[in-house]
C-alpha cells in the first residue's frame, strides 16, 4: 500500500468508528428524564449504575460541542451539550464552598463526592468555552472564565480551598507537586484561548509557566521520563513507591499539548523535548510481548504499588495516536508515522467492537477484555476515544492535502 493510500485507510476507519462512537453515546448514555449523560455502560451500552461522574458531565458537553466545532452544529449534538451544561450547573457546584464541584452525584443530582483536585471544574470550563464557541453564549464564557480563575488560584496556592479538604499527605511530613495540574491546565488553556482572543495575553502567560513548571520539575532526563510526582523543588523522591510512578499514556497525552503549544509560538525547540518524552514514553511503556502500552511502569524498574499496572487501557492507546501522529506532521519523522499504524493496528484487533459500537475500557495483559466487560465508567465516557477521532481525521486530512 503506498502512502497516500495507507493515510486514506487510516482516515476511513477512524471516521466510521467515529461515527459509531457517538451513535453508541447519544442512543445509551443521554438521560431524557434528570438530563447529563449515564456513563456506567456494559458492553451493549445498558445502564450498570445510575451514580453520575461530574467529570462526565463535562466531558460530555465538551466533545458535543466540539463536534458542533469541527464538523459543523446538529441540533442533536448541541442538544446533549447543553443538557450536561443544565445538569452541571443545576446539581454539581457545591455553591456553600465557593462554587467547587462535586465528584460524584446520583442519577437526579444529589451530591455524593467531593474531592480535592480541580479537574471537575477544568471540564466544565472547557466545556462551557466551546459551548460559548458554537453558540455566542456569553453566561457560558464568564463561567468558563470564572472556573479557569478558580483553578489557578487553588493550584498555585493563592487561595485556600474553601470545602476545606487538606492535601493528600500529612504536608509536615510531605508536600509535594502533581504533574496532572500544570499539564492539564494547559490543555484547558488552549481550548479557552482558542474561543476567547479577548483574554489572549493572560492566556498566553499562564500557558507558559505551566509548560516551565512541566519541565523544571518533572521532566527527568537523567532517569529519561516524566515523574507524576515530586518534592516542591522538583527533586525526586525515589524512596517509594508513588515517587517513582511513571505513567507513560499520561505523558504522552502531555506530548500533544506541549506541541500544540510550540505549533502556537513557533517553539522548535519544544518540538524536540515533546519528541524526547514521546520516545522515553513509549520505549517504557510499550509491551514488547503482548503489544499495547502498559499503564504504569516504575523509573528504576521496581515493582508499581498500582494492581492494575499491566493492563492495557483505552485513552493512553487514543493519546499514543494522536501525538504519534501530530509528531509525524510536524517533524516529518516516518517512525512516528510507524508508531501510529502499530497502535491503531492494535486498537483495532483489541478494543475496537464492531458489534456494539464504541471501545471496551479496559484489557488484561494479553489484550482480552474484563470480564464482563464495559464500554464505559465513573471515569470512561464519551471524551478520550472521540476526541483522539476528530483530531486525527483532521490531522490526516491535512496530511493528504500537502
Amino acid at each position: 500500500m503506498d502512502h497516500k493510500a495507507r493515510l486514506q485507510s487510516h482516515q476511513k476507519w477512524i471516521q466510521e468508528e467515529l461515527e459509531r462512537s457517538i451513535r453508541f453515546w447519544m442512543k445509551n448514555g443521554m438521560d431524557p428524564v434528570h438530563g447529563g449523560v449515564y456513563t456506567c455502560l456494559d458492553r451493549e451500552g445498558k445502564v450498570f449504575s445510575t451514580d453520575k461522574s461530574v467529570w462526565m458531565q463535562g466531558r460530555c458537553a465538551w466533545i458535543f460541542a466540539y463536534l458542533c466545532h469541527v464538523y459543523g452544529v446538529k441540533e442533536e449534538w448541541l442538544a446533549a451539550s447543553k443538557s450536561c451544561l443544565d445538569f452541571m450547573e443545576r446539581y454539581c457546584i457545591n455553591r456553600a464552598a465557593g462554587n467547587r464541584m462535586y465528584f460524584t452525584v446520583t442519577g437526579d443530582g444529589k451530591p455524593l463526592r467531593q474531592r480535592r483536585y480541580c479537574f471537575s471544574e477544568g471540564f466544565y470550563a472547557i466545556a462551557n468555552a466551546e459551548y460559548y464557541g458554537v453558540t455566542g453564549d456569553k453566561a457560558c464564557l464568564e463561567r468558563a472564565r470564572a472556573a479557569y480563575d478558580l483553578i489557578w488560584n487553588l493550584n498555585q496556592g493563592l487561595v485556600a480551598d474553601p470545602t476545606g479538604m487538606g492535601p493528600k499527605t500529612i504536608p509536615e511530613t510531605r508536600s509535594g507537586r502533581a504533574l496532572a495540574n500544570p499539564m492539564i491546565y494547559l490543555n484547558i488553556t488552549s481550548v479557552l484561548r482558542r474561543v476567547d482572543p479577548e483574554q489572549d495575553a493572560l492566556y498566553s502567560e499562564r500557558a507558559a509557566q505551566c509548560v516551565d513548571e512541566i519541565f523544571k520539575y518533572h521532566v527527568k532526563p537523567e532517569l529519561k521520563c516524566v515523574l507524576e510526582n515530586v518534592a516542591e523543588d522538583g527533586t525526586p523522591r525515589l524512596y517509594y513507591t508513588e515517587g517513582r510512578t511513571v505513567n507513560p499514556g499520561h505523558d504522552i497525552e502531555g506530548v500533544w499539548f506541549l506541541l500544540e503549544h510550540a505549533k502556537r509560538t513557533g517553539d522548535k525547540e519544544l518540538v524536540e523535548k515533546a519528541a524526547q518524552i514521546f520516545d522515553w514514553a513509549i520505549e517504557a511503556g510499550w509491551d514488547t510481548e503482548y503489544g499495547g502500552l502498559l499503564y504504569f511502569t516504575d523509573c528504576l524498574k521496581k515493582p508499581p504499588e498500582a494492581y492494575e499496572h499491566d493492563m492495557k487501557l483505552w485513552w493512553p492507546h487514543n493519546e499514543i495516536m494522536i501525538s504519534s501522529l501530530m509528531l509525524y506532521r510536524d517533524t516529518g519523522r516516518e517512525k512516528y508515522l510507524d508508531w501510529f499504524d502499530k497502535t491503531l493496528e492494535y486498537c483495532k484487533a483489541h478494543f475496537a467492537d464492531p458489534e456494539y459500537g464504541e471501545w471496551y475500557g479496559y484489557l488484561r495483559r494479553d489484550g482480552l477484555p474484563t470480564q464482563p466487560s464495559t464500554k464505559g465508567s465513573t471515569f470512561k465516557g464519551p471524551f478520550h476515544l472521540p476526541r483522539a477521532l476528530i483530531m486525527c481525521d483532521a490531522m490526516l486530512g491535512q496530511l493528504l492535502e500537502s
